[in-house]
């Protein structure tokens, strides 16, 4: 049997999966990332392919390519990260340098374009011609498909949809900008929220200080979910909070790219209908000619974790054909 190794490499960790041509997972593997070092990176990419690698073949399986998504911004040509915000990565060469030490055909894409290509092809959006992915993590990132095809744009950064402005002259972000959408719809306009809210000594937030022994600097996003699901109203009200935003943003989406169906994921969306519950109805209220049209269907993604490395796998079958 043949397979492809597919590697998601964040800032924090290094996940690694080799996948068959049906999305299945048939072995895995995890590394640290040495997040500033681009030559230990390497390494360590390349060190994870080769045990892949070594398993399979021991199984009498063949490697025929491996696909990196990465939490950065990929070229045209899939074969650089231009830059990369968590890592030590500017104007990199990476296909090329992992290729080099593995001696395997290398496939480079950005992390959240490879979980949306994941879901299209195996998961949530697997029935769909067009698809929009919605990430909500430390950040908001996207993909799109459209007929088949993964949008990339004319330098590959498109789908950067978490830098969308929504709030004129709103919140710093990281990308230098003011009011992008993923100041108000990620895992860190949680933790920003709720540490505001608990900040203010009042007996709304008692749960939440006492979730965070009275620190709101250790209250993080797992913290907020978890007393969310336990009923406090205060953390059901920032999980609502952040489900609006997605819900609006969405609906601007929709306007422009129509497609047959929206994919939530990423951690923030591990609060389910807490979070997706208000989605749907920012959504619906927010949608452009919603009298005259469908609702596309705003629904949760299916392969979790697992689908930047299983996008990226499939994406190293798909472009090495």
């Amino acid at each position: 049997m043949t397979l492809n190794i597919g590697v998601d490499v964040g800032g924090t960790k290094i996940a690694a999966a080799a996948v068959d041509e049906e999305g299945v997972v048939a072995g895995r593997a995890l590394r640290e990332t040495p997040a500033q070092d681009v030559d230990a990176i390497a390494d360590a990419i390349a060190d994870i392919a080769d045990e892949l690698r070594d398993r399979a073949e021991d199984n009498g399986e063949e490697i025929a390519g491996v696909g990196l998504a990465c939490a950065g911004f990929v070229d045209a040509e899939g074969a650089n990260v231009v830059f990369a915000p968590n890592l030590a990565w500017r104007d990199e060469p990476l296909a090329a340098r992992i290729k080099e030490r593995t001696d395997i055909p290398v496939v480079l894409e950005n992390d959240a374009n490879a979980a949306a290509w994941g879901e299209f092809r195996f998961g949530a959006a697997r029935d769909a011609d067009h698809m929009i992915m919605v990430t909500l993590g430390t950040g908001v990132g996207g993909g799109i498909i459209d007929r088949h095809q993964l949008l990339r744009g004319s330098q590959g950064m498109a789908a950067e949809i978490g830098h969308l402005r929504v709030v004129p002259d709103g919140h710093l972000c990281g990308c230098g900008n003011r009011g992008c959408w993923e100041q108000y719809a990620s895992g860190s306009a949680l933790v920003r929220d709720a540490r505001e809210v608990v900040r203010v000594d009042t007996s709304y937030a008692k749960t939440l200080r006492e979730r965070c022994g009275g620190d709101p600097d250790e209250l993080d996003g797992v913290m907020v979910t978890e007393t969310a699901f336990d009923g406090d109203a205060a953390a059901v009200e920032l999980l609502e909070d952040i489900g609006r935003w997605t819900g609006m943003g969405i609906a601007s989406l929709v306007a422009v790219l129509d497609p047959e169906v929206i994919v939530v994921g990423g951690g923030v969306a591990a609060a389910g209908d807490l979070v997706l519950g208000p989605a749907r109805q920012a959504f619906a209220r927010n949608l452009t000619a919603r009298s005259h049209r469908p609702t596309p269907p705003l629904v949760l993604a299916e392969l979790g974790n697992d689908a930047g490395m299983i996008g990226a796998a499939d994406l190293a079958s798909v472009r090495a054909g």
